[in-house]
């Protein structure tokens, strides 16, 4: 559990991931991996300590992360790795704008996210 001072802590690295800019969990939230109760219940990770999923971003101003093993996307389908592309990406960019929109949680998914919830 972290301190009242701290935000939530990565359950990979331990160090605090400062802001949903940095969210593994929002990311998931934003792209509809995620259910919104399940924002208080899942455990917090840096977007770059969940390789699996960060793999997927593709945007210049993203380094680029590779997963090893069974979970390196060059090991599946090229369709289905620009699908994921696309959607994780475009999560990462509403992230990014998001919070200086001054938006409720409720409309931070995409907008397709939100069409079909």
């Amino acid at each position: 559990m972290a301190r009242c001072e701290q935000g939530y802590l990565c359950e990979v690295c331990g160090e605090e991931v400062v802001d949903i800019t940095q969210s593994d969990l929002y990311l998931r939230f934003v792209t509809g991996q995620l259910d919104a109760r399940a924002l208080l219940a899942s455990p917090e990770r840096h977007i770059r300590c969940n390789p699996a999923l960060a793999q997927f971003i593709v945007d210049p101003a993203f380094e680029p992360v590779c997963a090893e093993g069974d979970f390196d996307k060059r090991q599946f389908d090229p369709q289905d790795v620009q699908r994921q592309e696309s959607l994780i990406t475009r999560g990462w960019q509403r992230l990014q704008e998001v919070r200086a929109l001054g938006l409720p949680i409720a409309e931070y998914p995409l907008p397709e996210v939100r069409r079909d919830g």
